[in-house]
């Protein structure tokens, strides 16, 4: 059997080897350099690490350069050391305003993360219409902030809210939610809870079922119950899926900002007394409300690294109980 070639069009045959030392083509070239040399990678995520420098690192490092002046709206910086940060150290407000984040990011996390496990195991049960509520645990994530605050602001109204109503029927008289202390903080938790227990056990849900259905099978085969399940094949499967979870949420806790801001009718005081002025509000309240960029730049940086801190202090603690565990196991 022959192949026929077209007139002029060389053949396989007639190809001619490179001569030894000759150069290669430009596109072979090319090639060369990013495949073999492993330059690739590099080439790939080059773009992502320099929109970081310019819109990631140089803020945090001008806001280091900012905190070490007094620099007010509209002036000129004005070089004054870390006066700025014995002023942030030595005031009370600060510290009021360290101690509502941390009693807010506590009382919202801690039962928000608890639902959304909660929910993602329910959700990962045969049931009908199981797609539809998978779809609708993302809503409130989808929800403005401002939409959903001004609406649970009418909710825990004084006189005609909802929580109010709700408890007057069991013989309760309602709070004064806005302007109580620790009325206020639940309230905001109420908020923050409402918007992110959805989109925390959609996480959750993913994690589940990534876990081999095997150990399900081969934990019934023992005897274990649905409950046992869970405690001995759930929650060690997760346990990298929880620790994000954690991390995250530690975030989004030290930096909250929108939900208190409406909450209070857009005023960064955090009520009269301060009872649920966060950290953001009171930075924002001094950098645009009394003009003080230097301050603002110094709570900044001191709220950087104190998420850098907790953070640091979840990963150790996950990873102490987890060392302590396989310890328990092997001594078995």
């Amino acid at each position: 059997m022959t192949v026929d070639t077209m007139p002029g069009t060389p053949s396989p045959a007639d190809a001619v080897p490179p001569a030894p030392g000759a150069r290669p083509a430009p596109r072979r070239r090319r090639r060369r350099l990013l495949g073999e040399s492993g330059l690739a990678p590099y080439a790939y995520v080059g773009p992502f690490f320099l929109i970081f420098l310019a819109f990631g690192l140089f803020p945090l490092v001008y806001t280091a350069w900012v905190s070490l002046h007094e620099y007010r709206l509209g002036g000129e910086m004005t070089w004054t050391g870390l006066d700025n940060y014995t002023w942030l150290f030595t005031s009370e407000q600060f510290y009021n305003a360290l101690w509502k984040t941390i009693t807010i990011g506590a009382l919202s996390t801690i039962p928000q993360l608890a639902l959304a496990l909660g929910l993602a195991h329910l959700l990962n049960y045969r049931m009908r219409a199981r797609n539809f509520f998978r779809i609708s645990m993302i809503m409130p994530y989808a929800t403005s902030v401002a939409a959903s605050t001004l609406v649970f602001a009418q909710i825990f109204g004084r006189d005609n809210g909802f929580a109010n109503w709700l408890l007057s029927l069991v013989g309760i008289d309602g709070p004064d939610w806005r302007n109580g202390n620790w009325t206020a903080q639940i309230a905001i938790s109420v908020i923050v809870i409402w918007r992110w227990t959805g989109y925390n056990a959609l996480i959750y849900l993913a994690g589940m079922q990534s876990i081999s259905q095997d150990l399900y099978e081969a934990a019934a085969i023992d005897g274990a119950s649905k409950w046992q399940q869970f405690v001995h094949v759930t929650l060690p499967g997760l346990r990298p899926t929880i620790l994000f979870t954690v991390v995250v949420s530690t975030i989004g806790a030290t930096q909250l900002f929108g939900e208190p801001l409406l909450f209070g009718g857009g005023t960064p005081n955090g009520g009269a007394l301060g009872q649920y002025q966060t950290l953001g509000l009171y930075m924002y309240q001094q950098g645009w409300q009394f003009g003080a960029l230097g301050r603002a730049a110094t709570v900044a940086w001191v709220t950087f690294v104190l998420i850098v801190l907790l953070v640091v202090l979840n990963t150790a603690l996950t990873r102490w109980r987890t060392g302590e565990r396989s310890t328990r196991r092997a001594a078995r």
